[in-house]
C-alpha cells in the first residue's frame, strides 16, 4: 500500500483524511497521538521535521502542509471533483481554503494553545479570551460563506476540502463554548457533511462527536 496518511483525531488532518476516504483508494491511516508527544519522536520527525500533522506519504514522496496535500489529492483523484477544475470557481475555492488554513485555523490555535504565544498564565488567559472573541467572527464569516455556497457543497457539486474544514472549524468552536445555535446555517451544513458516508467513517475512526460544548 503506497498511500499513508499521518493524522491525529480531531486535528486539521481530518480534512485530507476525509478526502482519502471519499476517494475510495486504498490507504493506511497512521495515528499520531499528539497528546502523548508522538509528533516529537525521532521516528516521526524523520518523516516531518516540523513535528506536525497531517503528512501524506505516496510511495517515496512525502508531502506536508494541508494546502499542498489537498491540492495533491485533488489532482490524484480528478474523478472525485474535490475542487473545481479551473477558472474563477477554482480560484474562489482555493481562496476560501487558504483563508480557512491561514486565518481561521491560526485564530483557534490561540484558543487551544495560548502557551505557544505567551508564557505567564494571566497573559495566556487574556490571549485565549481575545482569540475566542475573534473566532466568533471567524465562524460568522464561515456561516456567510456557507449561505452563498454555489451548490450542494461549498465548492459546487462535489464534497471537498472546504466542507471537511468547515466541519472541523465549527467543531473546534464548541470547545470554546461557542454554541451551534449561534450559527445555524453553518451547523446545518456541518450535519450535512457529517452524513456523507466517507466523513461518517472517518468520524467513527477518529471517535469524534460534532458538539463538544462544555456542559
Amino acid at each position: 500500500m503506497s498511500l499513508k496518511l499521518y493524522y491525529s483525531p480531531g486535528a486539521c488532518s481530518f480534512v485530507p483524511h476525509a478526502l482519502l476516504e471519499a476517494s475510495g483508494a486504498a490507504y493506511e491511516p497512521m495515528l499520531v497521538k499528539l497528546h502523548k508527544g508522538e509528533q516529537k519522536s525521532p521516528e516521526y520527525t524523520a518523516i516531518n521535521p516540523r513535528g506536525q500533522v497531517p503528512v501524506l506519504v505516496d510511495g517515496d514522496e512525502v508531502i506536508t502542509q494541508i494546502l499542498a496535500i489537498c491540492l495533491y489529492l485533488d489532482e490524484k483523484f480528478p474523478q472525485c471533483g474535490f475542487l473545481p477544475a479551473k477558472g474563477v470557481a477554482r480560484a474562489h475555492a482555493l481562496e476560501a481554503l487558504a483563508w480557512m488554513n491561514n486565518t481561521a485555523h491560526p485564530t483557534f490555535t490561540h484558543v487551544f494553545m495560548p502557551g505557544k504565544f505567551i508564557g505567564d498564565e494571566d497573559g495566556q488567559a487574556k490571549v485565549k479570551a481575545r482569540a475566542i472573541e475573534t473566532f466568533q467572527g471567524v465562524l460568522a464569516e464561515l456561516e456567510a460563506l456557507v449561505a452563498k455556497k454555489p451548490g450542494e457543497w461549498l465548492s459546487g457539486a462535489h464534497f471537498g476540502p472546504l466542507d471537511a474544514y468547515a466541519l472541523t472549524l465549527a467543531r473546534w468552536g464548541t470547545f470554546a463554548a461557542i454554541k451551534p445555535a449561534a450559527h445555524p446555517t453553518l451547523w446545518a451544513h456541518v450535519h450535512h457533511v457529517a452524513a456523507h458516508p466517507a466523513v461518517a467513517r472517518v468520524m467513527e475512526r477518529e471517535r469524534l462527536q460534532l458538539d463538544v460544548s462544555p456542559a
